[in-house]
């Protein structure tokens, strides 16, 4: 991409996030093979691929949750290590997996803060409190930031929630620690037309925050209505790379399943050559 093309979309002309030749074995089973990606900041990149693709390894390296065998990260143009979730958390890099972790027999605000709950003192200042005032106050400024209008109290157990309710909460509790990097894992599966669009508008709304946005997605009508970008892993391997604006879901269908060896024609000049 152009420098022109990357102020149009709201994105810098270096990579937020970018890897070079990552590699990841289990045991004999080789889940990923010199695998280089890049995010840029105010783009949502797309992470296509069939079952075993490698698609949630990569996830995982990035987190640092799975680290890679082998790799070269950078992170704002600084070479940096992800060998922890620490590491992940760090530098900003925040996931959302596909069984969001979240507690159905607590609100929203005690989902958004569990673990992380903001306290006060009491009396003489010996006892300290959870400050519920506060902790609701930001969790309302968050949910109105990211225009998250279905929720009819933050104080509604979670279990009673729909699933792009759910969704939204996971999302929102991934942005308290101000991250700049948020990786979405099936953000739209199982869900309803209507709360399918309500995640969809969150994902573009996170990109409009200038923060780089990584979705796994099976759903490519999902994926083109979303993403900037798409990258297609096919057996562990960067396989192609196509610009949603000048693609076709065939496209990309066919590099998914291996019958298109390359995208080089609608590979996107960010990503550089299709790999």
């Amino acid at each position: 991409m152009t420098t022109a093309q990357a102020t149009e979309t709201g994105a810098g002309t270096r990579p937020l996030l970018e890897l070079k030749g990552v590699s990841k074995s289990f045991g004999a089973v080789r889940a990923l093979t010199d695998v280089d990606f890049e995010v840029y900041a105010g783009e949502v990149v797309a992470l296509v691929g069939d079952n075993g693709a490698g698609k949630s390894t990569l996830i995982k390296a990035i987190s640092g949750i799975q680290p890679g065998d082998a790799y070269q990260a950078r992170f704002e143009g600084e070479q940096v290590h992800l060998d922890s979730p620490q590491d992940g958390t760090r530098l900003g890099i925040a996931t959302v997996y596909q069984d969001l972790a979240l507690a159905d027999n607590l609100d929203v605000v005690e989902n958004l803060y569990l673990g992380r709950e903001e306290v006060g003192f009491g009396a003489g200042k010996n006892l300290r409190l959870l400050d519920e005032v506060k902790m609701e106050k930001h969790t309302r400024e968050l949910l109105d930031e990211l225009k998250v209008r279905t929720l009819r109290s933050v104080r509604t157990d979670v279990g009673a929630l729909s699933g792009g309710q759910r969704q939204s909460v996971a999302i929102a509790r991934s942005l308290l620690g101000q991250p700049k990097l948020v990786m979405l894992d099936e953000p739209t599966a199982a869900l309803g037309v209507a709360q399918t669009a309500e995640v969809i508008a969150l994902v573009k709304r996170l990109r409009d925050r200038g923060l780089g946005v990584v979705v796994i997605s099976h759903n490519l009508v999902d994926v083109f209505e979303m993403a900037d970008r798409i990258v297609v892993l096919y057996l562990g391997r960067r396989t192609a790379t196509f610009d949603k604006a000048t693609s076709t879901r065939e496209q990309v269908v066919a590099a998914i399943t291996g019958a298109s060896e390359n995208g080089a024609g609608k590979s996107s000049a960010r990503g550089g050559e299709a790999r």
